[in-house]
C-alpha cells in the first residue's frame, strides 16, 4: 500500500510539474504559438513540423490532438492538415521522455529555488513565465524522484519482476498494460515517466518495455476519441486517424522493427535502461512518421470509410464556427479564435442592419424577416462567446491576454446592442409596411445618406479590430462626429417637412426613431474602436 501511495504522489507531482512547465512555455510563446498554427497549409510536412513544435511547447500530445479535433470540428482545418499535425505531435511528445531519462535530478532543487525567488520578487510578466517554467521543471523531477523511490522496493518481489520480464515473450500483455495505464492517467508522458522510473531501478529490460511503450502509444488516442463524442463527422474522423496512425505504427514495430530498435538503443547506451527506453520512444515515433507520412492520404481515406457520409443525415448548422472547448488547452490559440468568432458575430449584426434598412426602404417583409433571423443568431452568438470567454478567463493567461479577454467581453456586448438596434429598425419597418406609410423622397435620401455613413463607420470599426489598426480606429471616432451632425440635420429637416405638412405625424415618429437607432449604432462602433486603441496602448 505504501508503494502505491508514494507512486501516486510522485505521479501527481510529475503531472502537475509538466502542466505548470507547459503553461509557462505557452505564456512565453504566446503570439509565436499562434503564428506557428497559422503556418498550417495543405502541405502535410508543414503540418508535421507545426504539430511537433506545438506539442513541445504545451508538453502534451493528447492536448495537441484534442485541439486538432476542435479545429476540424470548427471547420478551420482539413483532414489533410490534421493528419500532419497528429503525426508531428507524436514526435513532439518524446521531448518529455528524453528530459526525465537524463540524470539531472540535482537540478530540480536549483530550478525550484531560482524559480520561486524570481516568482516572488519579480513583477515583470516575462520573468514570471520563466519562473513558472523553472518551478514546473523542478516539480516534474521531484515527482520523478518520488516514483523512482516508490518502485525501488519492488525489486525484492520476484513475482513482479518476472511479470515485467514476461512482457518480452508475451508482448500482447505488455501492449494491453501500456494501453490501460495511459488511458487511465490520460497522459502518455506520465506513463512513460512511470516506465522510465521502473527502468532506472533495473526492474524492466528494454525488450519487455517496448510492448508497454507501444500500448502507451495507442492509449494516448483515448483522449482524442473521447473529445470527438458529439462533434462533427470530420472531427470524429480526425480522432480515428490518430488511432489508425498509432495502431498501424505499433503493429509495424511489434512485428518487424522491435529487434533493430533494441540493437540501436543498446549500442548507444549499453548500461542505462532509462536512456534506452527514452531513445526507443523517440526512434519509434520519428521512424513511424517517416514510414507512414507517404501514406497520409490513405489514412485519411480509411477514416472516411470508417466514418462515412450518410445521405440521409444532415449535420446541424452550428451557431459558432471558430470556438471550441477543446482549444482552451492552448489559451493563446483559443483567444485568437474567439476574436475570429466575435468578428463573425459583428458581420452577422451588419447583415441584420442591412436587411432591416433594405426592408424599410423597399417595403420588403422578406428582408425584415431576414433581419430578425440574423438578430436572433447574434443573440445566440453573444451567449456562446461570453460563456466561452468566461471559461477562457479561468485558463492560464498572461496579462496581455487577460486584458484582451476583458476587451472582448465589452466588444461582444457592443455588437449585440448593434443587433438590437437592427431589430428596432426592422420592427419600425414592419410598422411602416403595415400602416402603408411612405417617406418623402428627401426623407428617404437623408436616411440612405445617414445609413451609408453609419455602416461605413461600423465596417471600419470591425476592420480596426481585425487588424489592430489604431489609425483606422481613430478614423471611426472622427466619422462618428459626422454622424452626430447628420442626425441633427435630419431632425431639423424633418421638423421643416412636418411644418410644411410634407409628412404625417406617424410617418415622422418612425423617421425619428430610425435616425436615433442609427446614431446609437455609430456610438457602439466608436466603443469597439476605443477598445482597439486601449488594447494597443496596454500592449505598449
Amino acid at each position: 500500500m505504501e508503494i502505491i501511495i508514494n507512486l501516486m504522489g510522485g505521479l501527481g507531482l510529475f503531472l502537475y510539474g509538466m502542466n505548470l512547465m507547459g503553461d509557462g512555455l505557452q505564456k512565453s510563446a504566446g503570439d509565436k504559438l499562434k503564428k506557428t498554427i497559422e503556418l498550417l497549409t495543405s502541405n502535410t510536412i508543414m503540418g508535421v513540423i507545426v504539430g511537433m513544435l506545438v506539442t513541445m511547447v504545451i508538453q502534451s500530445s493528447s492536448a495537441t490532438t484534442v485541439m486538432v479535433v476542435g479545429f476540424v470540428n470548427a471547420g478551420i482545418m482539413s483532414l489533410g492538415q490534421a493528419i500532419g499535425v497528429i503525426m508531428g505531435a507524436n514526435i513532439g511528445t518524446t521531448i518529455t521522455a528524453q528530459l526525465v531519462s537524463l540524470d539531472v535530478d540535482f537540478l530540480a532543487p536549483v530550478a525550484l529555488g531560482v524559480g520561486i525567488i524570481i516568482y516572488m520578487f519579480s513583477n515583470k510578466p516575462k520573468l514570471k513565465h520563466l519562473a513558472e517554467i523553472l518551478i514546473g521543471f523542478g516539480i516534474l523531477f521531484t515527482g520523478m524522484d518520488f516514483m523512482k523511490d516508490a518502485v525501488k522496493p519492488l525489486a525484492e518481489f520476484k513475482g513482479f519482476t518476472d511479470m515485467l520480464v514476461s512482457f518480452g515473450s508475451n508482448p500482447l500483455l505488455g501492449v494491453l498494460m501500456g494501453f490501460a495505464i495511459t488511458a487511465i492517467v490520460q497522459s502518455s508522458s506520465a506513463s512513460m515517466g512511470m516506465l522510465i522510473a521502473l527502468a532506472s531501478q533495473g526492474l524492466i529490460p528494454i525488450s519487455a518495455a517496448l510492448p508497454i511503450l507501444y500500448g502507451e502509444n495507442i492509449g494516448t488516442c483515448v483522449t482524442s476519441l473521447i473529445s470527438s463524442i458529439g462533434a462533427s463527422r470530420n472531427a470524429k474522423r480526425a480522432a480515428i486517424m490518430h488511432l489508425i496512425f498509432n495502431v498501424i505504427g505499433s503493429l509495424i514495430f511489434m512485428l518487424v522493427l522491435s529487434k533493430p530498435i533494441v540493437h540501436i538503443v543498446q549500442s548507444i547506451d549499453p548500461t542505462d535502461a532509462a536512456r534506452q527506453i527514452a531513445n526507443a520512444h523517440t526512434l519509434f515515433n520519428i521512424l513511424n512518421v517517416l514510414i507512414l507520412l507517404p501514406f497520409a492520404k490513405f489514412i485519411v481515406k480509411i477514416a472516411m470509410k470508417l466514418v462515412p457520409e450518410q445521405a440521409s443525415e444532415i449535420e446541424d448548422i452550428k451557431t459558432v464556427k471558430y470556438i471550441d472547448d477543446r482549444m482552451i488547452e492552448t489559451p493563446s490559440i483559443a483567444l485568437a479564435n474567439t476574436v475570429k468568432e466575435t468578428l463573425r458575430m459583428g458581420e452577422k449584426a451588419k447583415e441584420s442592419l442591412n436587411a432591416a434598412m433594405e426592408g424599410l426602404l423597399e417595403k420588403s417583409n422578406e428582408k425584415v424577416n431576414r433581419a430578425f433571423g440574423r438578430e436572433k443568431l447574434v443573440n445566440d452568438l453573444q451567449k456562446n462567446i461570453l460563456s466561452y470567454l468566461l471559461k477562457l478567463s479561468k485558463a492560464s493567461l498572461d496579462e496581455n491576454s487577460r486584458e484582451s479577454v476583458d476587451v472582448l467581453f465589452n466588444t461582444v456586448n457592443d455588437i449585440e446592442r448593434i443587433g438590437d438596434h437592427a431589430e428596432n429598425i426592422a420592427e419600425l419597418a414592419q410598422s411602416a409596411i403595415e400602416m402603408n406609410e411612405t417617406f418623402s423622397d428627401a426623407g428617404k435620401a437623408e436616411l440612405q445618406s445617414m445609413y451609408n455613413k453609419v455602416i461605413s463607420t461600423y465596417t471600419y470599426a470591425l476592420e480596426a479590430m481585425r487588424t489592430s489598426n489604431v489609425d483606422l480606429a481613430c478614423k471611426v471616432i472622427k466619422m462618428e462626429e459626422q454622424v452626430d451632425m447628420m442626425e441633427k440635420s435630419c431632425r431639423a429637416n424633418h421638423m421643416n417637412r412636418l411644418n410644411n405638412s410634407s409628412c404625417s405625424i406617424d410617418n415622422g415618429v418612425i423617421y425619428l426613431d430610425i435616425v436615433s437607432n442609427l446614431e446609437r449604432v455609430s456610438d457602439h462602433a466608436v466603443n469597439i474602436a476605443q477598445q482597439v486603441i486601449s488594447a494597443r496602448l496596454a500592449n505598449n
